[in-house]
C-alpha cells in the first residue's frame, strides 16, 4: 500500500491520483472553469490574467497544464 500527499490539501491518502478523493471535485469543477474560461477568451494571456479572471491559484493552473487535458491549450497562451 502506497500513501499519496495531497497537491491541494496535503492530506495522506492512498489512490494514484494526484489528489485525495475529499479534494477530486474541487480539482474537476476547477478544470471545468479553467476550459471555459480558455475556450471562451483571448488565448493569448498570463497566468497572472487566468487565475485572476478564474479564481484558480498559480499553483494548481501549473498543475492542470501539465496534465495532457490541456496540451492544446499550452501553446496557445502566454506560458
Amino acid at each position: 500500500m502506497q500513501f499519496n500527499r495531497c497537491n491541494r490539501c496535503g492530506a495522506f491518502f492512498v489512490n494514484s491520483s494526484d489528489v485525495c478523493p475529499n479534494c477530486q471535485p474541487k480539482d474537476n469543477f476547477e478544470m471545468n472553469k479553467l476550459k471555459n474560461f480558455l475556450e471562451n477568451s483571448d488565448l493569448n494571456c498570463s497566468m497572472e490574467s487566468i487565475s485572476y479572471n478564474t479564481g484558480i491559484s498559480i499553483k494548481n493552473l501549473d498543475r492542470y497544464f501539465s496534465k495532457d487535458n490541456f496540451v492544446d491549450y499550452k501553446p496557445n497562451t502566454n506560458l
